[in-house]
């Protein structure tokens, strides 16, 4: 059974990079959205895997408080998973936490996180069907597609017109942004409860995404080299170089795997500086994934690596008590700084 799956896998990671490339070919449809270029800094606020049970439910409507009180900042990114993976995944959830995004006085970019529709076949989510979720989602939190979340949502270049209102890219203070759907759960491929491979409706979906994904991502780092951005932005749910993993399986990250050859290759023909920023692993860290010697290049077959790319990843789940105050500043050499503000 082992090596059924694992052949079903390598089969799997062959369609996806083949699929992939299919997109390489139309990167275009980039625009810098409602682009405040000409302000010398900007900043913005990024949280993640928030809110998880009781405690931070409660404690929501109080940290979206703070960051309204912060007049320093002028956009708030939520990295997905707006509910912990043992809750259930109901409509009323979702509308609940809706209702906490609208009172976000800034424009809110957010991505879907796994644990509101990729894992919700659990039994203790409510046994779904993870794609009728992320089309709850969807209907949700993307009802305008082309505009953010928040009180005073702003304009961004969306996928719509590809069926993936949440990719989103913006320009600000000279940066190129991208809010790129990929999720935990090897991208959505863990096999939905009562399998023991992905169904093909799970496949399509996986595959379709991804394709859109590599196409946002080298869309946005063609956007930043013919606009001489100073910088890229990458926001994402997932964690796809997990730093308490010294030894990657193939089986577990092959879904990830022609994302991150898309962000390497790019990354290195990009002559600025990279930030990557994810959730998932709850944990705040900062590291250089691909840079030379790293165990993560021969994982995902990476042939060349990208030094200049930092990722950061948000503290999240119960314990979370603190958010990122990012800014950037477009005199300033370091072209980004990053504060960790903790919740009061």
């Amino acid at each position: 059974m082992r090596k059924r799956s694992s052949t079903v896998a390598v089969a799997l990671a062959a369609c996806l990079l083949m699929t992939a490339g299919v997109s390489l070919a139309d990167t275009g449809g980039i625009a810098s959205g409602d682009d405040h270029g000409d302000a010398r800094q900007f900043t913005f606020a990024v949280i993640g895997d928030i809110p998880y049970g009781d405690g931070q439910i409660a404690a929501f409507p109080g940290r979206i408080d703070q960051l309204n009180a912060d007049r320093q900042v002028q956009l708030v990114d939520h990295l997905g998973d707006i509910k912990s993976g043992s809750s259930v995944c109901s409509d009323d959830y979702f509308a609940a936490i809706r209702k906490q995004f609208d009172r976000i006085t800034d424009p809110l970019v957010y991505t879907p996180g796994d644990n509101e529709w990729t894992d919700c076949h659990r039994p203790n989510n409510g046994g779904y069907n993870p794609l009728e979720r992320l089309d709850k989602v969807r209907s949700t939190f993307f009802p305008s597609p082309g505009r953010t979340l928040g009180k005073h949502p702003v304009k961004v270049t969306s996928q719509l017109d590809q069926g993936y209102p949440e990719n989103v890219s913006y320009d600000r203070a000279g940066v190129s942004f991208a809010a790129v759907h990929i999720v935990g759960s090897n991208n959505s491929l863990l096999p939905w409860t009562g399998n023991t491979t992905a169904t093909p409706e799970q496949t399509s979906e996986v595959l379709g995404r991804t394709a859109a994904d590599v196409g946002l991502i080298r869309g946005t780092f063609a956007h930043a080299r013919s606009t001489r951005a100073r910088a890229v932005v990458l926001l994402t749910q997932a964690d796809m170089f997990d730093p308490t993993v010294t030894d990657p399986q193939f089986s577990d990250y092959f879904g990830f795997q022609p994302i991150v050859r898309a962000i390497a290759e790019e990354s290195a023909r990009f002559t600025g500086p990279v930030y990557l920023f994810n959730g998932d692993s709850h944990v705040y860290n900062e590291d250089h994934p691909l840079d030379i010697g790293s165990h993560w290049l021969a994982s995902y077959g990476v042939k060349s690596p990208a030094t200049n790319l930092t990722r950061i990843t948000v503290e999240g789940s119960t314990a979370v008590d603190e958010w990122l105050k990012v800014t950037v500043d477009k005199h300033d050499r370091a072209v980004m700084t990053i504060q960790r503000i903790p919740f009061s």
